[in-house]
């Protein structure tokens, strides 16, 4: 997994620092080493799902009330 940004003419370091973050979001490379970091259980790995799951359906919620 290589991700490059070219610097564009007179463009800041600070812009481009954002670029290569949003570009590294998109691709989802950090939720990717973070998965990989170390093993995890099959039952903390479901307790994980449920709980996006539920927080997931609370905002989609929240947000169907407003």
């Amino acid at each position: 997994m290589s991700v490059e940004i070219k610097i564009r003419k007179g463009e800041t370091i600070d812009k481009a620092l954002r670029r290569l973050k949003k570009k590294i979001d998109r691709e989802g490379v950090i939720k990717d080493v973070r998965a990989k970091r170390g093993y995890e259980k099959p039952c903390e790995r479901r307790r994980r799902k449920t709980k996006v799951k539920n927080f997931n359906s609370y905002l989609r919620k929240k947000w169907d009330n407003a």
